[in-house]
């Protein structure tokens, strides 16, 4: 029997953990602590899989069931649900968490241990550091092109035009440096 939002929200906590399926796997989980945890459960390969979809009320009875409509459009696919979900939380928090300051630290001391010379190295310092205090602690994933050409278009207003032209061409830290 499917589940009624009038019955998520009545249902009360016991013992032990509850559940409550809606059909297609999609299952409320009502833990002792009082929580209200929306899980699907699927085979893939012969095994039995869950997956987290999210806390009732925040995931509300709707979204809960697109998610497991979205879940089971990966399976027909022949994709993991859960490995998809892993795959998109790293990417995003990569994307968040590396700013184009720790980016352009990580090629300059991958320069230094390939063993370039100190002038390269310094050189391309120099041509990251123009970029830095517009772009430093942005990440990487969150900069447009509109932010990179501002950059280049105020060396080229101080008529640094060459240097423009060579900080658009240096080795870009999570290749963000062109503005295609």
């Amino acid at each position: 029997m499917a589940l009624t939002d009038t019955a998520i929200r009545n249902a009360k906590p016991s013992g032990k953990t509850v559940k409550l399926s809606d059909g297609e796997g999609l299952q409320l989980w009502i833990t002792p602590n009082g929580s209200k945890l929306w899980r699907l459960a699927y085979r893939l390969d012969g095994k039995q899989r869950k997956l987290s979809i999210g806390a009732y009320p925040a995931i509300d009875l709707k979204t809960a069931r697109q998610k497991r409509e979205e879940a089971k459009q990966l399976l027909r696919d022949g994709k993991d649900p859960s490995a998809q979900k892993k795959v998109a939380k790293l990417s995003e928090g990569a994307a968040r968490g590396a700013t184009f300051g720790i980016r352009a630290d990580m090629l300059i001391e991958a320069k230094e241990k390939a063993g370039k010379a100190e002038r390269t190295v310094s050189k391309v310092r120099w041509l990251l550091g123009l970029a830095r205090p517009d772009l430093g602690k942005r990440p990487i994933g969150e900069i447009t092109s509109i932010e990179i050409l501002a950059v280049l278009r105020k060396l080229e207003n101080k008529e640094h035009l060459e240097i423009a032209k060579r900080l658009r061409a240096a080795p870009r830290p999570g290749g963000i440096l062109t503005a295609d």
